[in-house]
């Protein structure tokens, strides 16, 4: 079952609570929460008490993802915020399996993510570390872009890779994911869709969230 993710990027953050609960209502599966640090990527964003308060609402799963340097540094603090899974850059990790491990060990499901210019076998040295490959189909750092079409080739690489070691992982795309292109994402082999602005910025939700999981308007 392909799983929704909304980005809290995206929400009217003077709302949050109200905009969490509207996101579930729709039919979310997780909650995507994305850390920018100003250095790994050029923006600002989240912490950890922000996912606190993201947490106690008690309806969404979330999904971090740390858009940072030396993100080994920070998975306790965003575990012990109530991260259900965390994500992390394959370009930012020192030492990306045993970082993977850890976010295992402190019972997370462990992320691995792509940039777009990033080449799919920089998964290979991790594989059956992670639970989840993150591929970003647009540069971080900002919402709103438009997808970047060659990343969307990195899917079926991955799910190969996957497949032909016998592990079972989600596939994760985040960047211009919308309705119009979500067939083709899941097509190509992935499993959860990350959409920020076309999800909040939707009169109707709900409606695009069975459009994206392919189940009518």
């Amino acid at each position: 079952m392909v799983k929704v993710a909304p980005s809290l990027l995206a929400a009217d953050l003077a709302k949050i609570g109200s905009e969490i609960i509207r996101m579930k209502d729709a039919g979310s599966d997780w909650l995507h929460f994305d850390v920018m640090d100003g250095a790994f990527v050029p923006n600002l964003s989240f912490g950890p008490a922000i996912l606190s308060a993201a947490v106690a609402t008690g309806l969404l799963p979330c999904d971090v993802h740390l858009m940072i340097e030396r993100p080994e540094r920070y998975i306790e603090a965003f575990a012990e915020a109530g991260a259900k899974v965390i994500s992390i850059h394959v370009e930012a990790a020192e030492d990306l399996v045993g970082t993977l491990r850890r976010i295992r060990k402190i019972n997370c499901l462990a992320g691995a993510v792509l940039n777009p210019s990033t080449p799919a076998s920089r998964l290979g040295i991790a594989l059956g570390e992670f639970d989840l490959a993150l591929v970003m189909t647009v540069n971080p750092g900002f919402g709103g872009q438009k997808m970047i079409e060659s990343a969307v080739e990195k899917i079926p690489q991955i799910r190969a890779m996957l497949d032909d070691a016998g592990i079972a992982a989600e596939i994760e795309v985040d960047g211009g994911v919308n309705a119009e292109n979500a067939p083709m994402l899941i097509a190509r082999g992935a499993t959860v869709l990350v959409a920020g602005s076309a999800l909040f910025g939707a009169s109707d939700p709900a409606a695009l969230i069975r459009k994206m999981k392919g189940c009518g308007a």
